[in-house]
């Protein structure tokens, strides 16, 4: 995975962006393909993805690789599924690392078989020190999972009386999230238009992009369209357009 500095200068990139990839199976039935077939060609777009992302300015990615309900697809396509992450991993390790991007994956880890555990852990340590961008791989994640296992800790550490109750906010319970940041742009490819219990306390205030393209078709331009969507949107967090063109001028100056 070769990184390239282009980009379209005019555009303002999402911080941290996030992307339920949809329609990988899909893709294959269309051509009379097992969905297997689906999900290999959905990794090409994973590459192209992170490059374009890279060459764009974003920060953070993080991509909807297997949700925790997932498990309920037939054996055989999840099975599959795990031998592609593996082998996906042990590909593109040094790739990420010579690119500078910091390798996670996101979600309940215990239910992996162990040769994927551990490659995921060889993969994180490897890449734990790169700055140029952090892609996040949302496995066996949910996004009621996370709020959960967050609001876990924190009661773990109320009854050791490591936290006050009454100093309990909403940055404390970010801080216990898998990923921190909010979402700024979360994009859903294959023409379904929710976000299927992903990075729910994260993506309070995500713009959000749906498309009919399937996954293993969205390529760099279909990516530059989603940007471009978010570009043209007005972010008020609960101000008026006014105070928001305000701040805006003040920050330019």
């Amino acid at each position: 995975m070769q990184i390239s500095s282009n980009s379209p200068g005019s555009l303002k990139a999402p911080r941290h962006l996030a992307v339920i990839m949809d329609g990988n199976g899909r893709w294959a039935q269309l051509r009379g393909k097992q969905r297997v077939f689906g999900h290999k060609e959905g990794a090409k777009s994973v590459r192209r993805v992170i490059k374009q992302s890279v060459a764009l300015g974003v920060k953070e990615l993080t991509l909807f690789a297997f949700s925790s309900e997932n498990w309920k697809r037939p054996a055989i396509e999840v099975n599959a599924l795990m031998a592609l992450f593996v082998e996906a991993i042990k590909k593109e390790s040094k790739s990420l690392l010579e690119n500078g991007i910091k390798t996670k994956i996101l979600g309940d880890l215990s239910r992996f078989p162990s040769i994927l555990q551990n490659q995921i852990q060889k993969l994180e340590e490897l890449t734990k020190d790169c700055n140029v961008m952090t892609l996040n791989i949302a496995a066996n994640y949910g996004g009621r999972w996370d709020i959960l296992q967050a609001a876990k800790s924190l009661a773990s550490d109320i009854a050791q009386s490591k936290i006050n109750i009454n100093e309990l906010n909403e940055d404390l319970l970010s801080q216990r999230l898998s990923t921190v940041q909010n979402v700024d742009l979360m994009i859903r490819t294959g023409g379904e238009k929710r976000i299927s219990n992903f990075l729910l306390w994260q993506a309070a205030y995500a713009e959000l992009y749906f498309t009919d393209v399937l996954w293993p078709d969205f390529d760099e331009n279909e990516l530059i369209k989603a940007v471009e969507f978010y570009n043209t949107r007005e972010r008020r967090f609960g101000q008026t357009s006014e105070q928001v063109k305000l701040k805006d001028t003040n920050n330019a100056n």
